[in-house]
C-alpha cells in the first residue's frame, strides 16, 4: 500500500524533525515547511491525505491557511490538525469553526498526536486501509498482493501493482506524472517522468485483455485517474 502522505507546517524547528522522524517511523510520507504562504503553494500543486498546522506561522497564519483550504474544493475535506501553544476554549472553538478536525495544545504527546492522525486519516481515507480494493470485477487483494478481473487472475509487476493501487484509492482524482512518481518512487527519484507512461502501458496491456473496457483515464495535459464510472 501506498504511504499516506502528510505535510506538515511548523516554524520551530526541532519540533518540525521532531514529528518527522516520528511520523516516518510510523509509515507515513512525510513533508515540512515553516512558512504558511509556502504550504499554501505546495497544497495547490499537490494535496496529500493530512496536515499537521501550525496556528502562528510566518507570513500566512495557519488559521488563515485553514480558512482558505476549506474554500477550495480539492481541499474542502481535507483532514487538518491544529497544533497550537493556545489553549483557551474560545481559541479552540476558534480553531475547529474555521475547519480544523481536531486541535492539539503544545506541548502534546508523540504517542497521543500519532493516534490522533491515525484515527483521523481512517475517518477521512478508509479506503487507504482497506484489504480490499474493488471496482467491478477488478479487485486488488492488498493482503496477498493479487489482483483479480473477473475469474481471470492478473500478473503485474511491483511498480504497476503500485499505480494501480495508489489509482483504485482514489477513483476519480488525477494524478500527474510528478505525483504518482512521488508515491511510486519516492521524493528522491531522479527517474523521468515519460517513466510513468511506459508503467501505465504495462499496466493497461495486463489488465485489459481483447475489448475490455480501460478503466484507466488519460487526462490529456494533465495525467492518469481510475475510472470513477467503472463497472465492468
Amino acid at each position: 500500500m501506498s504511504k499516506p502522505r502528510i505535510l506538515v507546517v511548523e516554524d520551530e524547528e526541532a519540533l518540525s524533525v521532531l514529528l518527522r522522524y516520528n511520523l516516518e517511523a510510523a509509515g507515513y510520507q512525510v513533508t515540512c515547511t515553516d512558512h504558511g504562504d509556502e504550504a499554501d503553494l505546495l497544497l495547490r500543486e499537490s494535496v496529500p491525505d493530512l496536515v499537521l498546522l501550525d496556528w502562528m506561522l510566518p507570513g500566512l497564519s495557519g488559521i488563515e491557511l485553514c480558512r482558505r483550504l476549506r474554500q477550495r474544493p480539492e481541499t474542502q475535506r481535507l483532514p487538518i490538525i491544529l497544533l497550537t501553544a493556545r489553549g483557551a476554549e474560545d481559541e479552540r472553538v476558534r480553531g475547529l469553526a474555521t475547519g480544523a478536525d481536531d486541535y492539539i495544545v503544545k506541548p502534546f504527546s508523540v504517542p497521543e498526536l500519532l493516534a490522533r492522525v491515525s484515527a483521523l486519516l481512517r475517518r477521512a481515507a478508509p479506503e487507504r486501509v482497506a484489504s480490499l480494493l474493488q471496482a467491478g470485477t477488478l479487485v486488488l487483494d492488498r493482503t496477498s498482493h493479487r489482483i483479480k478481473r473477473g475469474p481471470r487472475s492478473l500478473h503485474l509487476g511491483p511498480t504497476e501493482y503500485k499505480i494501480l493501487e495508489c489509482l483504485m484509492e482514489r477513483p476519480g482524482r488525477v494524478f500527474s506524472r510528478a505525483q504518482l512518481l512521488d508515491v511510486v518512487w519516492g521524493d528522491d527519484s531522479e527517474i523521468d517522468e515519460r517513466t510513468v507512461d511506459v508503467h501505465v502501458g504495462r499496466l493497461r496491456k495486463a489488465i485489459n485483455e481483447g475489448k475490455e473496457r480501460d478503466p484507466i483515464r488519460t487526462v490529456r495535459g494533465a495525467g492518469y485517474a481510475f475510472d470513477e464510472t467503472f463497472t465492468d
